[in-house]
């Protein structure tokens, strides 16, 4: 192991700007039940995005600093500054999970056995050169598993099945899912077709639509046609579905699933009721695509709930033996059917150039970034 370690750190200053740079930082000595890894994956999830960017206004992005050690500035606006109090003049860490080699292991028998084995990591600071980790945050790949393809190992897989688990705990047989062309969504796809759990699938374009037929679907509706009220009504006729996930947020497409599914629900009612059917529809939302309001319009009766959907706290309330059972799952299918696919690779330093930025901020479907602390 070298003694120099090099971490990302994402900064909210006191004269309201955010600042990103790389800071130097010790070699870190692992515990009793810690490894060290040495990161050489780590993917930039949008969930990353938000302890990134903060609220900064990132169109006001200067790139400072030199060639070989980047500094990004942007302003954040004065309204947001209040709510980010604990954050003023804090370094921190970013990035969520990512995978790499055992290089240095605690005295225990559970983080000796890990010494030499490639594994996925969760916990925060990924994107950094060597991290410490406890063992319980860390996943064993497959023998031939490489860290490019286990890097993303957890948010997008885990969330997926928390899904499907959630479906199942709550009642619900079904299940609708908003931007399904997205890496997670194409994960769901194959997780739903694997388990025989319908899915409706939400998508933009046509080429989304055709990309997730061609994977098998046999739900997919485009929200942009001018049928999509009548196609997802339908849709949700014949599979029952009465819980939704949607990454988007702003706007009005949580309302017009609750509506349809509503209109699906008492279709075969014999009387008119001012409260609606007795049906309980749920949507969950999951993400900030939008970062509008969300526009309900009240056409869906009393029998509803609209929440918040983290993975975290999902994880908590399915206990941990399915937990532990979804986390075997992921590591046995993470080159099938949790596969990750990437379009552009940055080092550390690359990660904070205004072009790759500019980039993976879009958090545009079929373009995904990740980082290489080691390149």
């Amino acid at each position: 192991m070298t003694n120099t370690n090099t971490q990302l750190t994402s900064t909210i200053n006191a004269d309201h700007t955010l600042t990103l740079a790389l800071q130097s930082i010790d070699m870190p000595t692992p515990n009793a039940d810690e490894v060290v890894v040495r990161i050489e994956a780590a993917p930039l999830n949008p969930s990353d995005l938000g302890v990134l960017f903060s609220a900064a206004d990132m169109t006001t992005a200067k790139q400072l600093g030199t060639e070989e050690s980047t500094v990004i500035s942007a302003s954040v606006p004065a309204q947001f500054m209040p709510s980010l109090e604990k954050r003023v003049n804090k370094a921190v860490p970013v990035g969520n999970e990512g995978a790499g080699v055992v290089v240095a292991a605690g005295s225990s028998a559970t983080a000796q056995a890990l010494m030499g084995k490639t594994v996925a990591v969760i916990g925060g600071g990924t994107y950094r050169k060597f991290l410490c980790a406890n063992v319980q945050s860390c996943l064993v790949l497959k023998e031939g598993t490489t860290a490019k393809e286990g890097a993303s190992s957890f948010v997008n897989p885990l969330t997926a099945l928390a899904m499907v688990e959630t479906m199942r705990a709550e009642g619900h047989k079904a299940i609708i899912h908003a931007a399904a062309a997205s890496n997670l969504g194409q994960m769901l796809n194959r997780v739903c077709i694997a388990d025989n759990v319908d899915l409706i699938n939400i998508v933009r374009k046509p080429e989304q639509e055709t990309l997730l037929r061609n994977m098998g679907a046999k739900y997919v509706i485009n929200s942009t046609s001018d049928t999509f009220i009548n196609d997802l009504t339908a849709a949700i006729i014949e599979t029952g579905a009465t819980i939704s996930f949607d990454p988007i947020g702003g706007g009005k497409l949580t309302s017009d699933i609750l509506n349809c599914m509503e209109v699906a629900a008492s279709r075969d009612m014999q009387e008119h009721s001012l409260y609606g059917s007795d049906t309980f529809k749920q949507a969950y939302i999951y993400g900030a695509l939008d970062r509008g309001p969300i526009t309900l319009n009240r056409n869906f009766g009393f029998a509803w709930a609209v929440n918040g959907f983290l993975l975290f706290n999902a994880l908590g309330k399915l206990g941990a033996e399915t937990v532990m059972a979804m986390r075997q799952r992921v590591a046995n299918e993470i080159t099938t059917t949790f596969a990750s696919h990437y379009t552009h690779e940055v080092s550390l330093n690359g990660a904070l150039q205004l072009k790759a930025i500019e980039g993976y901020s879009k958090q545009a479907t079929g373009e995904k970034y990740l980082i290489n602390p080691q390149a």
